[in-house]
């Protein structure tokens, strides 16, 4: 496969990733393999050292389409109706209040994989609204690895690169003729090399509007002409959009959502939140544009219930890298109720809860261990000390 993509790239001129190939990545796959090779000779009954099987199963087949296609091995050995059909499940286990959400982007993907949505559009399309650290680029990952089965499968784009009109012919490549010809666009050539993607446009109402237009051939066909002439399949691929648009008003819904007590008087005011952003949406971007996407998706600020559940993921994170070394670790109800309390912010949401147990827990863990007060086997419990309190 490496001598295929140096070929390629000699082909196209492409003398520097030749280069690469040739010199470096090549040379350390044969290395590997090599050691594979020992490897192997060391459990073979004959000696042989062969890494070549007698026959092939649906896994090798598997392997070699999606070295050639870009399409996740996962996604061939696995049926994509099963998947989808527990998307709701296997995403709210890292996302955290967030099920309506959740439960529109299933709907949506399940339209298109059942025929009936638009075959010639992506496979899903989305825009996501909502106060700062409740999830959204959580979402975004975890979607991407839950579909693609691959972290690299997710391509963020930042929109604040691309405010000036001369800097969107990089999505899609300069015309014949100009500077940077040759090198094919940022975003076309990503999706054409792995169609199987998820797309993110950060930030997009601080795109140029020629951004629009770009989307708008994505959305509405499926497909993309690059600054070459060649076309680029979206078919596969999904399609979300951030946006600020209104964020004035999640701060006051983030605050609010520490400071009610009756049942159901945070639900209604956050729905009335919503309606609000909603309006200021339509107010900024053009009816064809909005119309074109699947959905489009405010999120919900976080409850102290929610933060508790997170603050739990992420100390089973903890423990789970702790338990590779054998070591088990117990975190004090006290110091988790003080992570929930402290961990907060109207400002940046659940963010600074990962900080927090980084300079609670995991910097103290990591200066016993260095000086070997704590040893790889060993029971750690973490709990508030009289000084501490």
């Amino acid at each position: 496969n490496l001598r295929w993509k140096a070929e390629v790239a000699e082909r196209e001129g492409n003398l520097e990733e030749v280069a690469q190939i040739i010199y470096g990545e090549l040379p350390e796959a044969e290395k590997g393999l090599k050691s594979l090779e020992r490897k192997y000779a060391r459990k073979s009954k004959d000696k042989k050292g062969t890494l070549i099987k007698e026959y092939v199963d649906s896994e090798d087949i598997a392997q070699v389409v999606s070295l050639w296609t870009g399409i996740p091995i996962n996604r061939m050995l696995e049926s994509e109706m099963k998947k989808l059909g527990r998307i709701e499940q296997d995403l709210e286990k890292r996302v955290i209040g967030q099920k309506h959400a959740i439960a529109s982007i299933a709907r949506a993907l399940r339209r298109s994989r059942a025929g009936l949505a638009d075959e010639n559009r992506p496979v899903g399309s989305f825009m996501f609204l909502g106060p700062t650290g409740v999830g959204k680029t959580e979402l975004v990952r975890a979607l991407s690895e839950l579909m693609f089965n691959d972290k690299k499968s997710m391509v963020r784009l930042d929109m604040s690169e691309y405010m000036e009109r001369h800097a969107v012919a990089r999505l899609i490549g300069s015309p014949p003729g100009y500077v940077g010809f040759e090198e094919g666009g940022q975003l076309t050539e990503i999706v054409r090399h792995r169609p199987y993607s998820l797309i993110l446009f950060d930030e997009i109402e601080k795109a140029h509007p020629e951004v629009f237009n770009i989307l708008l051939q994505i959305l509405d066909e499926g497909r993309l002409t690059d600054g070459r002439g060649k076309t680029v399949n979206f078919r596969n691929s999904i399609i979300i959009l951030t946006s600020n648009v209104g964020s004035e008003y999640f701060r006051n819904i983030s605050t609010l959502g520490f400071g009610v007590t009756k049942k159901g008087s945070f639900e209604a005011a956050q729905e009335k939140f919503q309606e609000k952003v909603m309006e200021q949406l339509r107010r900024t971007f053009k009816p064809e544009f909005l119309n074109r996407l699947d959905e489009t998706i405010v999120f919900n600020a976080l409850k102290p219930s929610d933060i508790k559940k997170i603050v739990d993921i992420q100390l089973i994170e903890v423990k789970e890298r702790l338990k590779r070394r054998g070591i088990e670790l117990k975190v004090n109800p006290e110091v988790k109720e003080y992570i929930v309390e402290h961990g907060f912010n109207p400002d940046f949401g659940a963010r600074p809860i990962k900080r927090l147990i980084e300079k609670l827990i995991i910097d103290a863990l990591a200066d016993k261990m260095v000086k070997g007060h704590i040893k790889d086997g060993q029971k750690v419990n973490v709990a508030f000390n009289s000084r501490s309190k």
